[in-house]
């Protein structure tokens, strides 16, 4: 079953953050990810929207917790330090026999 990794972010120094833009993605497809969406929401209910929101898909949580466990992005991550605030949520998809 697939899963869903979701980023809401609200970026203060963009200058630093894009080196983490530059390597991050070849991370992503590495493990088996791919980006499905990313960009600034647009707040229909509710009092606060992240700056951007990033969501990838993957095979399964387990594979989404092999790219965010590895050295590499562990390494990778170091360039997102102190550039904003983040939170990252996993999600399970449903399975086509839950929508039925």
């Amino acid at each position: 079953m697939s899963a869903y990794l979701i980023i809401q972010a609200t970026v203060h120094d963009w200058q630093k953050f894009a080196k983490y833009t530059e390597v991050v993605p070849p991370l992503v497809e590495k493990f088996g990810g791919q980006y499905i969406a990313m960009g600034q929401p647009e707040l229909i209910e509710g009092q606060d929207a992240p700056k951007s929101v990033v969501i990838s898909q993957w095979p399964d949580c387990q594979a989404a917790h092999n790219f965010w466990q590895s050295p590499d992005y562990v390494q990778a991550k170091k360039h997102r330090e102190g550039t904003g605030q983040f939170s990252v949520l996993l999600i399970d998809g449903l399975s086509q026999t839950t929508l039925e």
